[in-house]
């Protein structure tokens, strides 16, 4: 996996963490100083992008492996039938 990809989902796990964190400040300590719908409607957000957060590094590590598998049946192809980039190496 290159360096970007990877950096991608160190971010979204990131991301999920601050989402966490404050959908928890909210539940515990929002009480104090918002109305009661309000506190539910901000953990409601702020949860549910915690989990987008975390379901996105999964979604992207299952299309690069895809991916990957995708050019190595292109690679056996390939050299099953004795052409590289497209030209037969067979006269």
């Amino acid at each position: 996996m290159d360096d970007k990809t990877k950096k991608r989902i160190y971010l979204f796990y990131a991301a999920g963490v601050v989402n966490l964190l404050i959908g928890a400040y909210v539940l515990f300590f929002g009480r104090n100083f918002l109305p009661e719908d309000k506190v539910m409607m901000l953990i409601l957000f702020f949860l549910g992008f915690a989990l987008i957060d975390f379901w996105m590094p999964i979604m992207i590590k299952k299309k690069w492996a895809a991916d990957q598998a995708k050019l190595e049946a292109q690679r056996r192809s390939m050299a099953a039938s004795g052409t590289a980039g497209g030209q037969s190496l067979q006269k």
